[in-house]
């Protein structure tokens, strides 16, 4: 098989970062801990230069330690690491985005304590499949993994502590792994869980903007497109052996839920765009959530952390905790029989 751009697909890698001491020393912890971002874009060069100073250096300070501490981290990123001259491959109108992100940036996810990386977007192909190499080029020198592109990596897997995580990511775009072929996202779960002990499902989806806060029962369709049911491909995830699903995409948080004992997060929204995205009011929410399992997925207990994006800056502390507070609204609105209850803090436990 090759890809959509004539080559064979990327491996997937299955690799291991433990000692033999650590992971010997862990064989007995039951409790898995993952920490889940939204979009991800640190800055852009196309049209215009709009970059934070020392090369995103600050941008992650005031979030790293939460997403390093977890066993697993891992969000969406929204745009390409190229350094490609020209124009986007992208048709212009006026709801089109072109992101390009200089490869020096992206060390940053590393330092900030990413394992894997949803490709699943419709911003992956801003800049063709030189960009898609040059993102895939720079993300397998630090050794994080990715998935969600048709011809690419279907999924991947890391080992920590003794337990070994799978991911996969879907999107709506054609060149994406489409959450609305439930025969392909049956297979690459089948495939997966007989790899994995915890299986963590990235999706991008939904209308966009303010005014699609709420999830819907039944289809989305935005710019024309027909997107799916989000809260129908999430359950059906959870049924072909997921563990954890999150999603992105609408550029704002939405509700979360418990199904089956596992968590699904619907969207967590923008989290680290501080050019070029809109981060005005909601659209600002920046929350990483913070997911306890046992070794069998089932869902423990959780914590929204909340932190409002500022421009040119990224993400920083919120005591007012308006991200954990916004999940919770929409939770109690859109989940009304749901089992899960979220305090002002955010913290996250069974009713």
């Amino acid at each position: 098989m090759t890809g959509s751009d004539g080559k064979a697909p990327a491996p997937v890698v299955v690799y291991q970062q433990d000692t033999a001491s650590d992971s010997t020393a862990r064989q007995h912890v039951d409790t898995c801990v993952m920490a889940l971002t939204g979009d991800i874009m640190m800055g852009t060069t196309y049209p215009d230069h709009a970059l934070p100073p020392d090369d995103g250096a600050a941008l992650f300070a005031d979030t790293k330690d939460i997403l390093r501490r977890a066993d697993i981290a891992a969000g969406n990123l929204e745009g390409t690491f190229c350094d490609t001259l020209g124009i986007t491959k992208k048709k212009d109108s006026e709801h089109s985005y072109s992101f390009r992100t200089p490869v020096e940036f992206a060390p940053r996810l590393k330092e900030a304590g990413y394992d894997f990386i949803c490709m699943a977007n419709n911003h992956a192909l801003d800049f063709g499949y030189d960009g898609v190499r040059s993102t895939e080029a720079e993300l397998d020198k630090l050794g994080i993994r990715y998935a969600g592109l048709q011809g690419r990596n279907k999924f991947a897997v890391a080992e920590r502590g003794g337990v070994r995580y799978g991911f996969c990511a879907f999107g709506h775009n054609s060149y994406t792994l489409r959450h609305r072929e439930e025969n392909k996202v049956k297979e690459i779960l089948d495939t997966l869980r007989t790899m994995a002990d915890i299986v963590i499902v990235s999706f991008h989806g939904g209308g966009e903007g303010k005014e699609f806060s709420h999830l819907p029962y039944d289809k989305e369709k935005y710019l024309n497109e027909d997107r799916g049911s989000l809260r129908k491909f999430a359950r059906f995830c959870i049924d072909n052996g997921a563990d954890v699903v999150f999603g992105h995409g609408p550029h704002v948080v939405r509700c979360v839920e418990l199904y089956k004992d596992r968590l699904i997060a619907y969207s967590l929204g923008n989290f680290c765009t501080p050019y070029a995205i809109s981060i005005a009011g909601i659209s600002g929410f920046a929350p990483i959530l913070e997911v306890k399992t046992d070794r069998q997925g089932r869902f423990l207990t959780g914590q929204i952390h909340s932190f409002m994006q500022r421009k040119g800056e990224g993400p920083r502390k919120d005591a007012a905790h308006n991200a954990a507070r916004q999940i919770a609204s929409l939770t109690q609105a859109d989940v009304p029989d749901g089992k899960l209850r979220i305090d002002t803090n955010g913290k996250i436990t069974k009713k």
